[in-house]
């Protein structure tokens, strides 16, 4: 379950159909504030959105999304702290956050140890096009058939993604 169709639409309601996928779900090192701060250190570049009600919605739309796109929820839930002034900045970060994927392989080689008859279990984690961690290993145990090889396989690689 991806919300694929959600997720589309969402974007084109933003009228951002034509642009280009980023790498990373929020700014690296962006740091969002609030009116408060602004007033205190002094800052006036940043103004108060006139229609709040549009980056409420925007945030409502995607941590609605996180249910199925866990790996959204960081950066919705920074974004969801300033729901009652939000900044031009915080609009920004929010047209900014990335509907890129999660994807998970694995494979087992069941009872490919010709000494013990364990299987080998691998998997591969990607987000986007960036691997974020495989790994080949001997199960622990002998599997009875291929079936449960696999399975063992999933369950080690669903571990890794949760």
């Amino acid at each position: 379950m991806h919300q694929r169709k959600y997720a589309l639409e969402i974007i084109s309601d933003l009228g951002l159909g034509g642009s280009k996928p980023i790498a990373t779900p929020v700014e690296l090192n962006g740091k969002l504030t609030t009116v408060v701060f602004d007033k205190y250190v002094g800052v006036t570049s940043d103004p108060v959105l006139s229609d709040i009600g549009e980056y409420q919605r925007l945030v409502g739309r995607l941590i609605y999304l996180t249910i199925t796109r866990p790996d959204l929820s960081y950066a919705v839930q920074n974004l969801s702290q300033f729901m009652n002034a939000p900044k031009q900045s915080h609009m920004n970060a929010a047209i900014r956050v990335h509907f890129g994927s999660l994807q998970a392989f694995c494979d087992a080689d069941w009872g490919s140890c010709p000494d013990t008859r364990r299987s080998i279990t691998g998997y591969m984690v990607k987000f986007g096009e960036s691997l974020l961690s495989w790994k080949s290993k001997k199960q622990s145990t002998v599997s009875r058939s291929s079936a449960e090889a696999e399975y063992r396989s999933l369950a080690s690689t669903v571990a890794e993604v949760t």
